[in-house]
């Protein structure tokens, strides 16, 4: 049976937050592998001017474990 762990991120755009998202997810994945979903907790949008000028998520992302081989 495999085990699931999940990490909290925050992550922002300037484009849209999909593309927050995305981020987030591009950066978890250069030191996580076997990311199976994100579920999205938050999201926050920054404002100066009357516009919005950066999107921000807060995500948790969720990986399978790999077993250790080396102990079975």
């Amino acid at each position: 049976m495999p085990i699931v762990k999940v990490i909290e991120v925050i992550a922002s755009s300037e484009k849209s937050i999909e593309d927050a998202i995305q981020h987030g997810v591009t950066e978890v994945s250069k030191t996580v592998r076997n990311i199976d979903s994100v579920f999205v907790k938050d999201i926050k949008a920054h404002v100066k001017d009357g516009k919005v000028t950066t999107y921000g998520v807060i995500c948790e992302i969720s990986f399978r474990v790999e077993p250790d081989t080396k102990h079975d």
